[in-house]
């Protein structure tokens, strides 16, 4: 295993982890802005809203997907060439987005990005864990996750707010360009992402293998499934809160953005601290309560609140996910330490896959309504909560220093 987390000084370790949270916002941002404008891009194109919504898991899976190789590229070619590539590519795809002139031509573009990009998030994640021990990852996992929540956060609110004055094509091309800027001031810490995991030998044969021992183990298998089906609920519920927001309160974009300001609100100021709460606490505790929060807030959903409420519940909903997926990539950085890219390369393909999955299972049941939709989210969402207690139990925090044997 490599020592560099032990050797590299702490300013710059730091320094990286800045960084490394700034190209993960910009990344989620991209992935979140696009839901709430759904109804304008429906508007804009003649198209209905289900179907423009198809763009949202036109992105996600593909991204998911792309993460199961890029995990193999970056164990057998090095962190760095692998991450510069993937962020320069989403800074390029991202900006030729706004050259489309249909739905279709933009799930197209969709799809490409989601391809290039997926090789920065789970690699960073691989970075933390080289460069901490497991012991003192919950803060730095905690920077990673809160960037994603203040990505999907703003993304969403930001999206909806600035594209009736720019544009959702000045939208793609201002994330673009912003991707284009981070990759530049990434360049200062080449040399530190690329000594941090040496490149590993490996063929077909022994992919197959580390997806094989990964899934064996139970420890491993429980977490990747909890991954899957905690990201299923929080992406069903997130993408259409939009449209929730349109018919429940017949908000339009701005009133939608700002009601959907709180997701991602908890983890992006409070993600470090929950991140210290998870590596005083252990996950053992935390993981049951978080999924239990965000059963409550679905379920709130589902009734007629006032709008305040109905806001506070989008709150709710992201304090479940700040309290669940980081603690899950948590467990997922000491599963493989020979193969580190590969064992987070799958935790992001089960991630992205159930946010896409989990868009189009809702959507398939807005048939009945928004209410019966959400409420079957929350029960399980809630029997989830209920297993973990269990499925988690050996999950515990490492005792301090002087109290270890």
């Amino acid at each position: 295993m490599s020592t560099v987390g032990t050797t590299m000084p702490d300013e710059e370790r730091e320094r990286l982890l800045r960084v490394l949270s700034v190209a993960t916002f910009i990344i989620f941002f991209q992935a979140f802005m696009v839901a709430p404008i759904i109804p304008r891009l429906a508007a804009e194109f003649g198209a209905s809203p289900a179907t423009t919504g198809q763009i949202v898991p036109a992105y996600l899976i593909p991204y998911g997907v792309a993460t199961l190789v890029y995990g193999l590229i970056g164990d057998r070619f090095g962190l760095w060439r692998v991450m510069a590539g993937s962020l320069a590519t989403f800074a390029i795809l991202t900006v030729l987005t706004a050259t489309a002139r249909s739905i279709e031509v933009i799930a197209l573009w969709r799809v490409l990005t989601g391809l290039g990009a997926s090789g920065v998030v789970p690699l960073a994640l691989v970075l933390v864990g080289r460069l901490f021990p497991y012991e003192q990852r919950g803060r730095p996992l905690g920077w990673l996750f809160g960037a994603m929540a203040g990505g999907m956060a703003f993304g969403s609110t930001v999206g909806a707010v600035a594209e009736p004055y720019i544009g959702w094509r000045g939208l793609f091309v201002g994330i673009g360009i912003a991707g284009g800027i981070t990759l530049l001031i990434l360049l200062g810490s080449r040399r530190l992402i690329a000594g941090a995991v040496q490149p590993v030998a490996g063929g077909v044969a022994a992919l197959v293998a580390g997806y094989r021992a990964l899934l064996a183990d139970p420890r491993g298998r429980r977490t990747y499934a909890f991954v899957f089906i905690n990201s299923v609920f929080h992406s069903g519920v997130f993408t259409w809160l939009g449209l929730y927001f349109e018919q429940r309160y017949g908000l339009g974009p701005i009133g939608i953005g700002l009601a959907l300001l709180g997701y991602g609100v908890p983890g992006f100021l409070f993600g470090p601290m929950i991140g210290r709460a998870v590596d005083r606490q252990g996950r053992n505790r935390l993981i049951p309560i978080g999924l239990a929060i965000g059963a409550l807030a679905a379920g709130m959903l589902v009734f007629d609140l006032p709008l305040l409420m109905a806001a506070v519940a989008v709150t709710l909903l992201s304090l479940g996910y700040d309290m669940t997926q980081p603690l899950f990539a948590g467990i997922v950085t000491s599963l493989n330490a020979q193969r580190p890219g590969q064992a987070m390369g799958l935790n992001v393909f089960m991630l992205f896959v159930g946010f896409g999955l989990g868009s189009l299972i809702f959507g398939a049941l807005l048939g009945p309504g928004l209410g019966g939709a959400l409420g079957l989210f929350a029960i399980i969402e809630l029997v989830l909560g209920l297993a973990a207690i269990r499925l988690f139990k050996t999950e515990r925090a490492a005792p301090p220093a002087g109290e270890r044997v």
